[in-house]
C-alpha cells in the first residue's frame, strides 16, 4: 500500500481543530475521513478492549486524541507518520468539547527517514555507551561508608510541587543526603543549560532533573540536541525523574539513572540506603565482605573499563573494516563502471564491425548477384553460339561432305574421263603406231618379197609387235 498515490482528501489533526472551532456539527462527525500524523501511544493499558492514543500533526505540535482497538493498536509503531480512517467523536466533559478521532482502518504507512537530528541523538547515545554510566548505588555505598553525606542538587521548574513526593519517597533515609533545590524554566532547554552549568561547576555528587506531570508536547524539551550534549559532559551521577511512564526522552537514555517519577526517585535512594544499612547491621564480617565485595566491584569496573576500551578499539576496528569495505566496494564500483563503459564501447565497435560486415556482405552479395545473372546471361548466350557453331558446323560439315562427295563424283569422273582420253590417246597413238607398223610390216612385206628374207628383221618387228600388244592389253 505505501506506492499507491492518495486519492483522497488528507487532513492534519491541527485542520480538524479548526473545523470544529468554526462549527459544531460538521460532516467529520457522520462521515468517515482520513487523518494523517504522527502517532504516539498514551496510557500502557487498554480500557474496554481500546486504547487511548494521541495523533500529532508532522508541522507542529497539536495533537488529537485516538481511539483504537486493541488489534489495530497491535500494528501500530510508537512515533510513525501514519494515514488512518476513521470518524470524529464528541465527548461533552466539564462544559467542554473533547474531540477524539476514532480509527476505523489504517490506510498507511509512511517509511520514514533518518533525519539529521536523529542521527546527532544516535552519535549522542553512542558517546555515552563509550564513555560508561557511572553507578548511583556504588557513590552511595562510598559516601556512607565513610560516613559521609550524599550531596545531591534536584533542578525543579519554578513552580514545581513535587518536592514533596520526592521526600516522601526518600522517607527516613534524607539524613544521609544533603539536599539542594533549584529551580528554572523546565519548559525551556535553554534554561534547564544554564541551570546545569551552573550546578556542575559546585562539586555535587548527584544532579537530578525532577519534573511532575504537564502536557506531552512540553517533553521535547529533554529531546534538545544541546542540552544533551552538555548532560552527557557533567562529572556527577545524573538522574532524570521527569514524570512519565511510557515515553523516554534523549536526556533518561543519557542520564546514568532514570526514575519515571519524583517520588520513585526519592523511593529508589531510601531502598539503596535501606540496602547498605542492613547489611551494615550485620555484623563487622559482614562488612569486610562488603568490603571485598567494593574492592570486587572496583575490579570489575576495572574489568568493564578495559572490556569497553576493547569493545572501543573493536568498534574502530570494525569502523576500519567498514571504511576499508567502502573504499573496496567503491573501487569494485570505478572498476564496474569503467568495465561497463569499456563493455559498451567493445559493443558499439562490434555493432560499427557488424554494420560494416553487413554492408560489405550486401555489397558482396551484390556483386556475386549481379556477376551470377552475368554468367547465367553469359552462359546462355554461350550455350547459344555454341548451339549455333554446333548447328553451323554441321551444316558446314554436311556441305563440306556434299561438296567432297561432289568433287569425289567429279574426280571419279574426271579420272575416268582422263584415264579414257588417255586410253584414248594411246589407244589413238598405238593404232596410228600399229598402222605406221602395219604399214611398214607391209612395206617391209613387199621389200621381203622383193628382196630375199631378212630373219633377223622379221625377228625384231615381232618382238615390237609383242611389246604394243602388251600395252595395249594393260591400258585397256
Amino acid at each position: 500500500m505505501q506506492g499507491n498515490e492518495l486519492t483522497y482528501q488528507v487532513y492534519s489533526p491541527g485542520s480538524v481543530l479548526g473545523l470544529f472551532s468554526n462549527a459544531l456539527k460538521a460532516n467529520a462527525t457522520v462521515n468517515l475521513i482520513y487523518l494523517k500524523g504522527r502517532y504516539a501511544f498514551g496510557g500502557g493499558k487498554a480500557y474496554g478492549n481500546y486504547y487511548y492514543d494521541n495523533l500529532f500533526s508532522e508541522s507542529d505540535a497539536v495533537s488529537i486524541g485516538v481511539r483504537v482497538s486493541t488489534l489495530l493498536r497491535s500494528k501500530i509503531e510508537n512515533n510513525e507518520i501514519y494515514t488512518l480512517r476513521g470518524y470524529i467523536e464528541k465527548n461533552i466533559k466539564n462544559s467542554s468539547i473533547e474531540l477524539r478521532f476514532v480509527v476505523d482502518e489504517i490506510i498507511q504507512q509512511e517509511e520514514r527517514a533518518i533525519s539529521e537530528e536523529e542521527l546527532q541523538k544516535y552519535e549522542l547515545i553512542q558517546k555515552k555507551l563509550e564513555q560508561g554510566s557511572k553507578d548511583l548505588e556504588t557513590i552511595i555505598r562510598h559516601k556512607i561508608l565513610k560516613d559521609e553525606q550524599i550531596r545531591i542538587a534536584n533542578i525543579y521548574g519554578n513552580n514545581a510541587i513535587v518536592q514533596k513526593d520526592f521526600g516522601e519517597g526518600l522517607d527516613v533515609s534524607q539524613k544521609y543526603f544533603q539536599i539542594s533545590e533549584y529551580t528554572c524554566s523546565i519548559t525551556s532547554s535553554t534554561s534547564i543549560a544554564a541551570k546545569l552549568e551552573q550546578v556542575a561547576e559546585l562539586g555535587y555528587d548527584i544532579i537530578a532533573l525532577v519534573r511532575g506531570g504537564g502536557d506531552r508536547q512540553s517533553m521535547e524539551t529533554f529531546n534538545d540536541i544541546a542540552l544533551s550534549q552538555l548532560f552527557i559532559t557533567i562529572d556527577a551521577v545524573t538522574v532524570t525523574a521527569i514524570g512519565h511512564t511510557v515515553d523516554e526522552t534523549l536526556l533518561d537514555k543519557l542520564a546514568d539513572k532514570r526514575f519515571h517519577l519524583p517520588h520513585d526517585y526519592g523511593a529508589g535512594l531510601h531502598s539503596i540506603v535501606e540496602k547498605l544499612s542492613h547489611e551494615k547491621s550485620n555484623s563487622r564480617a559482614l562488612l569486610i565482605d562488603e568490603v571485598k565485595k567494593d574492592v570486587g566491584k572496583q575490579f570489575s569496573e576495572q574489568v568493564s573499563t578495559l572490556e569497553k576500551q576493547l569493545k572501543k578499539k573493536n568498534d574502530e576496528f570494525t569502523e576500519a573494516q567498514k571504511l576499508f569495505k567502502e573504499q573496496s566496494e567503491n573501487q569494485i564500483k570505478t572498476f564496474s563502471d569503467q568495465l561497463k563503459v569499456r563493455n559498451e564501447e567493445v559493443e558499439k565497435l562490434k555493432k560499427d564491425l557488424s554494420q560494416k560486415h553487413a554492408e560489405q556482405v550486401k555489397t558482396l552479395t551484390e556483386q556475386l548477384s549481379k556477376r551470377t545473372e552475368e554468367f547465367q546471361k553469359f552462359q546462355e548466350s554461350s550455350s547459344k553460339q555454341i548451339h549455333e557453331m554446333q548447328k553451323n558446323f554441321s551444316e558446314q560439315q554436311k556441305q563440306r561432305q556434299d561438296e567432297m562427295e561432289s568433287h569425289k563424283k567429279e574426280l571419279a569422273f574426271l579420272h575416268e574421263k582422263n584415264i579414257q582420253s588417255a586410253i584414248n590417246e594411246k589407244t589413238a597413238s598405238l593404232k596410228v603406231g600399229i598402222e605406221s607398223l602395219q604399214l611398214e610390216n607391209l612395206r617391209l612385206t613387199n621389200e621381203v618379197n622383193t628382196r630375199k628374207t631378212n630373219y633377223s628383221k622379221i625377228f625384231i618387228v615381232a618382238i615390237i609387235a609383242l611389246i604394243a600388244g602388251f600395252i595395249i592389253a594393260k591400258i585397256m
